[in-house]
């Protein structure tokens, strides 16, 4: 049963302890062994029942061997083994169960008590913990000697590198593989992941991450791929040539970085809080960070900002908890921490508790802890309260809390590259600040942080505060850096390999531009996804690129963002360009990146379904949620681009190559660059190529080559080589800010949904624009600039105005508010037309909402009258039917945008004060000229409307007749007057006998008849009059 091991395998193992670095080795297995053998092993395991397939008896064997060899390396207590796996462990991890088992065997006669095999020892005293993939967050902080994952196909960046990251070195990381005929079939190896990925019109995920990661194990020193019985397969050859390694130990077995520790922790001794503070210390890094946050503490400078930068795993937490607790013994009262989530400051808080212990400060005597009772923290620490020299209190807060630093002396904010630059900004302020950030790593980091804010901060830090305006003026600055990790020692080959994999370690590679071409001279390049992650040498340098430029731009990144651009299928890549020069052999500055995902193309009876049950699936975020908010199941059919991220170089940020890249993007997709096929070609479709050759299943694993492939196109695609597919909108999903705002704004994208609930960290609230690229196949209700939009977009305008009302966006600034209203302001042009007909949209009748009393009130108070207050159950209807349109009356910006805050918001006046910075007697001002040219259109629509209830005279024309009427007239000695009235002249003509009776018939009644024919033309000349006023 027992195999000679390969001699360089116990090397590797041997030299890694001695160096405290890492290993890692890689387990596939192969159906083809030897039968014979497996059988054995298999009644070995299954008679404990251990296992449950062939494949795993060997696995596990290998990982005993492995397990053993590292306990006789290492002279310590035997190593801890940390198993993570999906769903089901393939061994049992019941003790007792284990027990009875071998007992039974026993009793059988099938264990020897006297040789009791490794697998047995390994299970019994191995020192086993188990942990499922998704509670892998629970063994942060924790630190192991082995070990396992299991599952493969489950893995992500992100567990890969959580789990890796909690081994110590000189320990072993050993991943599982299924039975392979091939390596290369992880190429195709259907990931979990990948169900993610795909959606109803995009489903063919592609393994470019599994071959990236393959191909990369080739060049890590210390990583071994070898099959089931522990033969090393070609791809690690760089193996053989691994000779073992001497150490440089002084007589006590102290490394020279160990020894300094030492001697500093000696010369501080008697010093106190630094002395006892710094006997907790691990690295000599980190001792020297301890020292330069208490200098700071004990200087009590209020105005001083130190900043702790450092990679993942070298005790930046750990090293602000003891400054805490240094603090307090100094005498600081109010102390507050915070950071994106309580739980990223467990660490902190955890060695605050240690620095109280080599204090001597005792919990429940001299200070109490306070967890928190919000489910979604995990019961995690929020709050200490310490009484042994005075009240001191330690308080956690959140980043968008900053109202509350009023009275605070020290502020720590940890993880702050996690947290958004302006929320940064706002935390600083008349105190004493701490703060740390991750430079690299795998819990989501950006550099913002570090480009911007810390180098504001050095430079400033010179300048005198008297030239200076703001939260950062006059302050002093002190940046500390840890490059030795704690765990492991430095130069460690795995977490270089890591580093490379995952692009974590970025931060060097963002190369100096020379020139700021103009961008007109730039062009839009497609990225060929293929070659991009093949892991060749220039495609390997141009995507470290590209991920620095992400972590530059944007503050939360994470790994598994490196394994959608490779694989999902829906995703596409495109960098702007300066002018390449084809003479010269090197790569081109990337000025941006714009990453964009297809979506859409949904069937209507999914779309409907998905309505009826209320349930969303993966992707397709913009179709869903539009159909979701207007219950259009017409729209998901529509197809559409959802620009995910663009991502600008640092020193060419607001110079315009982002927007320049925005619009050669929408004109793309337009097909204003390359025409738009009418029917889609199939052959122009990216079908992904099979990596599987015909040669890697003929040879085995010992014979089969690894390496990058040669048959790939061209990494980069000028847009006029390439077909855009055929959009019907361009969207964009981010947090909601005025800069965002205004910038898709330039761009004609324009809002449909804004969520009510504001992020917990950033307190920004989700937004979603829009941008119809105008297609044939989607019908416009009417002609605006919107097309099919236009209608969605104005129901959008009317909700939001009515949520500003409400408890949801009360608070939102203002300039935020109206640029996402966007109300039309200037009415100037209506000037020019004599009258507006009813179908306008306007208001025509104010007695709908307001009395005759409200008018009343709104004329006292635009005649200075009475107070605003009397008005104030108005402005909200006013403001209402303004910003819906239906009020055409000419406002500049300010006063709109106070009668949004006071209407539609229903803010008072200090609050506009505040956020104005206007004095209130200006803001008065212009609230009463918004209100005197409201009171008086609604007095022109009140006096037209009752104008339009009188009675009125009906006047006959005679029109084509007025020859016949002259006639008719001078017969009788009339004529017509230009003023369109009748005068007759009595010339003394006889009248006939007829007439003469009649005269004397009627000649009582003259007088009479002459007073009603004097008052018909009085009354004909007033009405005449007044409609030529009209």
């Amino acid at each position: 049963m027992r195999k000679k091991v390969d001699e360089r395998i116990r090397t590797l193992i041997e030299n890694g302890v001695k160096l405290r670095h890492r290993s890692l080795f890689l387990v596939t297995g192969d159906k083809s062994r030897d039968q014979a053998r497996l059988d054995a092993l298999l009644y070995f395991l299954f008679s404990f029942n251990f296992c449950n397939s062939n494949n795993f008896a060997l696995r596990w064997i290998q990982i005993v061997y492995l397990h053993y060899m590292l306990s006789k390396a290492v002279v310590k207590s035997r190593p801890t083994v940390l198993c993570c796996y999906k769903d089901k462990l393939e061994l049992s991890s019941h003790k007792k169960k284990r027990a009875k088992q071998v007992k039974k065997s026993m009793q059988r006669g099938l264990l020897d008590p006297e040789k009791v095999d490794p697998f047995s020892l390994f299970l019994e005293t191995g020192g086993i913990t188990y942990c499922l993939y998704k509670d892998s967050e629970r063994i942060l902080g924790n630190t192991f000697g082995m070990c396992i994952l299991q599952d493969f196909e489950a893995l992500t960046p992100n567990l890969l590198a959580r789990t890796i990251e909690t081994v110590e070195g000189g320990g072993l990381i050993v991943l599982l593989l299924r039975s392979l005929s091939s390596l290369t079939s992880l190429y195709t190896m259907v990931m979990d992941v990948h169900e993610r990925f795909r959606t109803e019109s995009h489903f063919q995920a592609t393994g470019r991450f599994n071959e990236r990661f393959l191909l990369s194990l080739a060049s890590c020193k210390a990583c071994v791929v070898m099959d089931d019985e522990l033969n090393i397969l070609p791809i690690s050859s760089h193996i053989r040539s691994i000779t073992p390694v001497p150490v440089k130990e002084d007589s006590e077995g102290l490394s020279e970085a160990e020894r300094d520790l030492k001697n500093l922790k000696e010369q501080l001794h008697e010093d106190f809080p630094v002395g006892p503070l710094i006997k907790k210390c691990c690295t000599l890094d980190q001792g020297k960070a301890v020292i330069a946050f208490l200098d700071s503490v004990l200087d009590k400078t209020l105005h001083s900002t130190v900043a702790l930068l450092a990679a993942r795993g070298r005790g930046k937490s750990a090293a602000l908890g003891l400054a805490v607790a240094g603090a307090i013994a100094a005498g600081y009262s109010n102390i507050f921490i915070t950071a994106p989530s309580p739980e990223n400051v467990k660490t902190l808080f955890e060695f605050m508790r240690k620095g109280f212990d080599a204090i001597e400060y005792k919990e429940h005597i001299d200070y109490d802890v306070m967890k928190s009772a919000n489910p979604e923290f995990k019961k995690a620490t929020v709050r200490i309260n310490i009484f042994k020299q005075h009240r001191q209190t330690i308080q956690y807060i959140q980043p968008h809390e900053h109202e509350k630093l009023s009275q605070a002396e020290l502020l720590v904010i940890d993880e702050a590259a996690a947290i958004p630059l302006p929320v940064v900004r706002s935390l600083l302020g008349p105190y004493l600040v701490f703060l740390s950030s991750t430079v690299n790593g795998y819990e989501g980091t950006g550099r913002s942080l570090s480009l911007k804010l810390l180098q504001q901060l050095e430079e400033q830090s010179q300048i005198s505060s008297k030239n200076v305006e703001g939260s950062l003026a006059g302050r002093l600055f002190r940046k500390i850096e840890l490059n030795e990790p704690i765990r492991y020692a430095s130069h460690d080959p795995i977490e270089s390999w890591h580093n490379a994999l995952l692009c974590l370690d970025v931060t060097n590679s963002i190369p100096s531009i020379s020139r700021l071409p103009p961008s007109s001279e730039c062009n839009l390049y497609y990225i060929n996804r293929d070659t991009l992650f093949s892991y060749h040498k220039d495609s390997e340098l141009f995507l470290q690129r590209m991920m620095a430029l992400y972590v530059a731009s944007h503050y939360k990144n994470s790994p598994n963002d490196l394994q959608l651009m490779a694989d999902a299928p829906a995703h596409h890549l495109f960098v702007f360009l300066g002018p390449v020069d084809e003479s010269k052999n090197q790569l081109p500055d990337i000025l941006c990146v714009i990453q964009v995902c297809l979506e859409g193309q949904i069937s209507r009876k999914s779309a409907i379904r998905s309505l009826s049950e209320g349930h969303q699936p993966f992707g397709d975020q913009i179709p869903w949620k539009f159909c979701e908010q207007f219950r259009d199941t017409v729209f998901p059919s529509f197809s559409g681009a959802r620009i995910v991220r663009i991502a600008t170089h640092p020193s060419a940020m607001r110079l315009g190559y982002g927007s320049a890249a925005v619009e050669l993007l929408t004109r793309y997709y337009k097909g204003q660059l390359t025409p738009i096929p009418d029917v889609d070609d199939e052959n122009d479709v990216e079908i992904p190529q099979l990596r599987v050759t015909e040669a890697a299943e003929k040879v085995s694993l010992l014979e089969e080559n690894i390496k990058p492939r040669t048959d790939l196109p061209p990494l980069l695609v000028n847009l006029h080589e390439r077909r855009p597919e055929k959009l019907h909108y361009l969207g964009v999903s981010f947090g909601l800010t005025l800069d965002l705002f205004r910038f898709w704004k330039r761009h004609n994208f324009a809002p449909f949904y804004i969520g009510q609930i504001p992020n917990t960290v950033t307190g920004e609230y989700s937004c979603m624009v829009l941008k119809p690229l105008n297609s044939n196949d989607s019908e416009a209700n009417g002609s605006d600039e919107w097309g099919f939009f236009g209608p969605f977009y104005l129901d959008f305008k009317r909700r939001f105005a009515r949520l500003l009302e409400g408890d949801s966006f009360r608070s939102m600034e203002y300039k935020l508010a109206m640029s996402v209203l966007d109300p039309k302001i200037n009415y100037t042009d209506l000037r020019q037309e004599h009258s507006s007909s009813a179908s306008d949209g306007f208001w025509r009748s104010p007695t709908d909402d307001l009395s005759p009393h409200d008018l009343e009130r709104l004329k006292v108070y635009t005649e200075n009258l009475a107070d605003f207050h009397m008005i104030l159950d108005i402005v909200p209807i006013l403001a209402r039917l303004y910003f819906q349109g239906k009020l055409p009356v000419t406002l500049s910006y300010v006063p709109a945008s106070i009668l949004l805050c006071v209407g539609l918001q229903q803010r008072n006046i200090t609050f506009i004060e505040e956020q104005m910075k206007l004095e209130r007697t200006q803001i008065l001002s212009l609230f009463m000229k918004a209100m005197k040219k409201i009171y008086k259109y609604l007095r022109g629509i009140a006096y037209k409307e009752i104008e339009s209830t009188l009675p009125r005279i009906k006047e006959h024309t005679i029109l084509g007749r007025e020859e016949e009427l002259e006639n008719v007239l001078q017969e009788h000695g009339g004529k017509i007057n230009p003023g369109g009235g009748v005068s007759v002249k009595s010339k003394g003509v006889k009248p006939d006998k007829h007439g003469k009776q009649e005269s004397g018939r009627s000649g009582g009644k003259r007088s009479k008849e002459d007073r009603v024919s004097k008052s018909n033309k009085k009354g004909k000349f007033e009405s005449s009059e007044h409609d030529n006023s009209r």
